[in-house]
């Protein structure tokens, strides 16, 4: 591989003009199996490079461990990307929104009560100083420096639209220096944030998704050379819980790129494929009201969440060859599905009863938030004994996320932080009746002031205006459910319960399970947990990679946390269902 340098407002390659056209591709989002076909599909679109994030709550999910393996071995995929000719662009973070969860920020961060995040706080400059201590080094030799692909690496991640900390950002630059970074370092913003995310002798770059020559003009004024890039340009969009499945017309993409690149500046498209949130890893938004994000991270792509050229690709490509050269080879066709089938979910296990296999309690005074009980994601049971019968107010002074109220396992209501909801009646049927409050996370908050989001009950919860104390809290991240004590369904099911089944396939291939009738939970394939679904949409689909599967039978689990029909059966289609683009 070549080395990138800027000389006046160019970018070269061993000193010839050289322009980045780039597409975000985020390893972590995509099964490592298929790691090559996708990047084989980005240089047949015409990109010569590639962009990704590195997730900092994946690779160091405790202070003490840190993983680089299986489908987090970066190493591995920029191995893959320069098999393919592929330059990187890397984009370490620590901080990187992504809308992921925590802005990729690990959540035992939050277990420090006065930490401030993105900032100079010496607690958290300590935790990113180990961390690129141990994710660095195993990547100095994908440096372009040292025959690698990694062409430039981007300093924190749209620090602009947060804080104005100079200082912080020239601590993280010097840390990367140090530590043997000696490409080209960046930075993005949004046109508006230039001034206040950009680092003297760093790079600015601009995000943007239309109206290049404005952003590239407010980029210029910023920085009065140098080379022009827009290192998010965005040809899609993600999507909420609730809120609609958001598309952007392939052809208005495809003149916004021609606007872009007819400027000679470089770009990066944001997202050339977005792949999946897989598991609980999708973040949220907070702007006075609570927006989770959906695991499908489609983002309206080139290449679809099954990694499927589009529209858009062929829009995109026609584009990027009236600029660059492109691959002469024909555009690949979509990947073989499995047979359209429906599953029924012969086995039950109900989760109250499996709790045992689950999680242990940790018993407090006070109920205690998934960071003290240093749980990442998933749920956690509260359990408080009531000491009176008869009508009672429950208050709950902050619910983070959604919380599931039982009485001797009898479902009373649902409070949700999204509609701000507190407080909720029911009568106690006994003295010495078991409360049970199940809450799930729902997402981090990935971008803004409200990244600082413990989850679990936060603050004192009341019974009749007195508060109530004596608290069994029971971590419960569902990362193995292979103690769960199944047994044949047998009439209705009333949530929280595990459902199992098993489907019989000759060839592995990808293919989407749809859960009409099904109301809110989650779903594993041989124990790879695809993700949340959620009647309330948009997206009614969880994508299945072709890896996950296996010939002959293959097992499939859902956790319904409500209720669903007596048939139990759910639908394996050739075809996803993201929701209606209109709300």
């Amino acid at each position: 591989m070549s080395v990138l340098q800027i000389e006046g407002d160019d970018f070269t390659l061993d000193g010839e003009p050289f322009r980045i056209i780039s597409g975000g591709l985020h390893y972590f989002r995509v099964h490592p199996q298929q790691w090559a076909d996708r990047l084989r599909k980005a240089r047949q679109m015409g990109l010569n490079t590639v962009e990704t994030y590195v997730p900092w709550n994946l690779h160091q999910p405790r202070p003490d461990v840190f993983r680089l393996d299986a489908g987090l071995d970066l190493p591995a995929f920029l191995d893959l990307a320069a098999a393919e000719n592929l330059h990187v662009l890397l984009r370490p973070g620590p901080y990187i929104c992504a809308e992921w969860e925590g802005g990729g920020l690990p959540s035992w961060l939050l277990a420090e009560p006065d930490i401030r995040l993105r900032s100079q706080d010496p607690v958290y400059l300590a935790a990113v100083e180990t961390y690129f201590q141990q994710l660095l080094p195993p990547l100095l030799d994908r440096l372009a420096t040292r025959g690698g692909p990694v062409l430039a690496v981007q300093v924190e991640n749209e620090f602009g639209a947060y804080s104005d900390d100079t200082a912080h950002l020239a601590h993280l630059a010097e840390l990367l220096r140090s530590l043997g970074v000696d490409v080209p370092l960046f930075t993005c913003d949004q046109p508006a944030d230039l001034a206040r995310g950009s680092l003297p002798g760093v790079l600015a770059t601009a995000n943007f998704g239309s109206r290049a020559r404005q952003g590239l003009a407010a980029l210029r004024a910023h920085q009065p050379s140098g080379p022009l890039m827009c290192t998010e340009f965005w040809i899609g969009w993600f999507d909420r819980w609730g809120g609609h499945h958001v598309v952007r017309e392939p052809d208005a993409a495809a003149r916004e790129l021609d606007e872009l690149l007819a400027t000679g500046a470089s770009v990066n498209l944001y997202m050339f494929h977005g792949g999946t949130s897989f598991g609980f890893t999708n973040g949220a938004n907070d702007k006075h009201t609570f927006r989770p994000t959906v695991g499908s991270y489609d983002y309206d792509s080139p290449l679809d969440e099954a990694g499927d050229p589009t529209p858009k690709y062929h829009a995109l490509r026609d584009v990027i060859g009236k600029y660059a050269p492109v691959p002469a080879e024909p555009v690949p066709a979509p990947a073989p599905k499995l047979p359209a089938a429906r599953v029924t979910l012969t086995d039950t296990a109900p989760l109250f009863t499996g709790l045992p296999a689950l999680g242990s309690a940790v018993k407090s005074e006070h109920p205690l938030t998934m960071e003290q009980l240093r749980q990442d994601f998933g749920y956690v049971l509260y359990e408080a004994t009531l000491p009176t019968a008869g009508p009672a107010l429950l208050e709950l002074d902050d619910v983070r996320d959604r919380a599931q109220v039982f009485v001797d396992e009898q479902p009373i209501g649902v409070l949700e932080r999204e509609n701000h909801e507190r407080a909720i009646v029911f009568t106690a049927p006994a003295a010495g009746s078991v409360l049970r409050v199940l809450v799930e996370n729902q997402g981090r908050v990935n971008y803004g002031q409200g990244m600082h989001d413990r989850k679990g009950l936060l603050g004192p919860v009341r019974l009749n205006g007195a508060e109530l104390t004596g608290w069994a809290n029971r971590p419960l991240p569902l990362t193995d459910l292979s103690g769960l004590a199944f047994a044949p369904a047998e009439g209705p099911a009333v949530g929280p319960v595990f459902h199992r089944g098993t489907f019989d396939i000759e060839e592995p291939a990808d293919t989407f399970v749809h859960l009409p009738g099904w109301t809110k939970g989650n779903v594993w394939i041989n124990g790879f947990h695809l993700g949340r679904h959620w009647s309330r949409g948009p997206q009614r689909s969880l994508y299945v990679p072709g890896p996950v599967l296996r010939p002959g039978p293959n097992e499939i689990t859902v956790l319904e946390l409500h209720t669903t029909s007596l048939d139990r059966t759910v639908e394996l289609r050739k075809q996803p269902d993201l929701g209606p683009t209109e709300e």
